[in-house]
């Protein structure tokens, strides 16, 4: 149990934190919808990659980041410029008509998912936040084997997300044109709360 509850905590932690609909899981969608569902697999797995790196480096270095408050101030003054860019990108989007059939697109969907993954700068402190609540309420340590046993359920939690996107895209695709439309419209809103939310905690 002492090892099966590190990967538990790892699995629910990602998936409810990328549970809303976002850029990832909605593109994990929509490359299903354009290119099959194992396009879509195949983009999961690549924005699942990620979540190791980011997952690791917030158990290897959890006890610096928590001495060094100035560096997850700097991730975060990064993740202020990401989400108004993310803002502007999905406005943009929302301008756009939306195709659930036509020409595929071509490009790595493995590289895609991974390079849209990498631009969640707020990914490093949420795992931080998670495991270091998940060792004050003493269900876990951050020690190795568990600190690298939550980050492979992290990874499994990420990937069964975006594939539950990819897996369910046709039945986006029905109403492929109003969900495509809002939901840009929705994100592009919440990305300026968000940015202006962090800037906010930044400056107070």
């Amino acid at each position: 149990m002492s090892y099966l509850l590190p990967l538990v905590i790892g699995f629910i932690s990602a998936f409810i934190g990328l549970l809303a609909p976002s850029m990832l899981n909605m593109t994990a969608a929509r490359t299903s919808i354009e290119k099959g569902r194992k396009a879509g697999i195949t983009f999961a797995a690549g924005a699942a990659s990620v979540v190791f790196i980011q997952g690791f480096i917030a158990v290897t270095f959890a006890k610096y980041l928590a001495a060094h408050p100035e560096v997850i101030i700097k991730l975060k003054t990064a993740a202020v410029f990401v989400l108004f860019g993310l803002a502007i990108f999905f406005f943009i989007q929302a301008r756009k008509k939306f195709k659930a059939e036509g020409k595929q697109k071509k490009g790595n969907n493995y590289l895609t998912g991974f390079g849209m993954s990498s631009l969640n700068m707020l990914a490093i402190p949420f795992y931080l936040a998670m495991v270091t609540l998940a060792e004050s309420k003493g269900w876990m340590t951050i020690e190795q084997p568990f600190s690298i046993i939550y980050v492979i359920g992290a990874v499994l939690g990420a990937f069964s997300l975006f594939s539950i996107y990819a897996s369910f895209a046709e039945i986006i695709a029905k109403k492929a044109q109003f969900i495509a439309k809002n939901i840009n419209y929705i994100l592009s809103i919440l990305f300026v709360v968000l940015a202006l939310l962090t800037l906010i905690k930044l400056l107070v």
